[in-house]
């Protein structure tokens, strides 16, 4: 290990590329920056609010759940607010009052924005049966079919490892895809610069440009390696399931995904926190992943993601350790 990695800090603070910025959530605050159609910055920060939850929810295996959750439900929060900061909702406005001049312009920005809360949520809706048909329904079925041709896959150890190879592979083969589109691609350069400023924090370099640039984009504590460690603890689960009908099987995979995700959450905790050899294994899948999902930022995405990092970083250094 060398002297960099020794003396690295390990902070709890964390982030979400969003349109047009990042966000930066820390043990106190949390904030935006946005960069806004016009150039500038748009900057949200407010207190983070007191955890009330049982003691139950803080339970190893359990916290996962509960956290993964809260992480979907406060990224789309931020995600719909970024559109809002960015301009884009104004472009959209702006482009409605034109066809629709006769309407009175409050109407039409009511319109507006209902609009976009209807695509993102149909969005979502769509993402989620798009998921469980592509990565658990589909392997199960394929894996029938090659069954039928092949009987050593009746064996429900090789069986799952199996279907575990055609999900990475339909999920690789599904972010190669959305990596050539123009705004994802954007999106996932604003994921870069996010990993890259707390990779200089972390490091106790001053957050400037020109030190953030240097550093990595591929971070082990990240939802991309989060969500490859699910994929990879599927197959362990699915291996105790000896039902093979598809339908029945996917059944089962859904009730079991509680397990599924505390698993991952407890890996990519300890890969985030430790470093020896077994958390370089757990990390190195999501790492290669990443390739795809952080691209090199641009110097005004990494100011984005320097302001967002400021806002949050708490008094006490103490205070965000992970």
């Amino acid at each position: 290990m060398s002297k960099e990695q020794v003396c690295m800090k390990k902070t709890s603070i964390g982030g979400q590329a969003l349109i047009e910025g990042v966000m930066m959530r820390g043990p106190q605050r949390t904030a935006m920056a946005v960069r806004h159609t016009s150039g500038e910055i748009r900057m949200e920060s407010w207190d983070n609010p007191v955890n009330k939850r049982w003691a139950i929810t803080k339970w190893p295996l359990v916290r996962g759940i509960f956290n993964f959750i809260d992480s979907l439900r406060f990224g789309y929060k931020c995600l719909m607010r970024s559109a809002e900061l960015s301009g884009l909702e104004e472009e959209l406005e702006d482009a409605m009052e034109e066809g629709e001049e006769k309407k009175p312009a409050a109407e039409t920005k009511e319109k507006a924005s209902a609009m976009m809360n209807a695509v993102m949520v149909v969005g979502m809706v769509l993402g989620v049966v798009l998921s469980v048909v592509l990565f658990i329904f589909l392997p199960t079925l394929l894996c029938n079919w090659l069954g039928k041709l092949w009987s050593p896959l009746s064996n429900s150890y090789l069986r799952a490892v199996l279907e575990g190879i055609l999900r990475l592979t339909i999920f690789l083969g599904y972010m190669v895809a959305v990596s050539r589109m123009k705004d994802i691609r954007r999106t996932f350069q604003y994921h870069g610069a996010e990993h890259k400023t707390i990779f200089c924090y972390e490091k106790g370099l001053p957050l400037t440009v020109e030190n953030v640039r240097e550093q990595s984009r591929f971070h082990p504590r990240c939802g991309t390696s989060f969500l490859v460690l699910m994929l990879l603890v599927g197959i362990v689960i699915s291996m105790l399931i000896p039902i093979a009908h598809p339908v029945w099987r996917t059944a089962i995979k859904l009730l079991l995904l509680p397990l599924t995700v505390g698993a991952g959450y407890e890996l990519i905790k300890l890969a985030g926190r430790k470093d020896n050899a077994f958390t370089r294994i757990v990390s190195t899948p999501g790492l290669w992943m990443q390739r795809l999902t952080t691209i090199e930022p641009d110097d005004g995405m990494i100011e984005c993601a320097i302001r967002a990092m400021e806002e949050v970083i708490p008094a006490d250094p103490e205070a965000d350790k992970w």
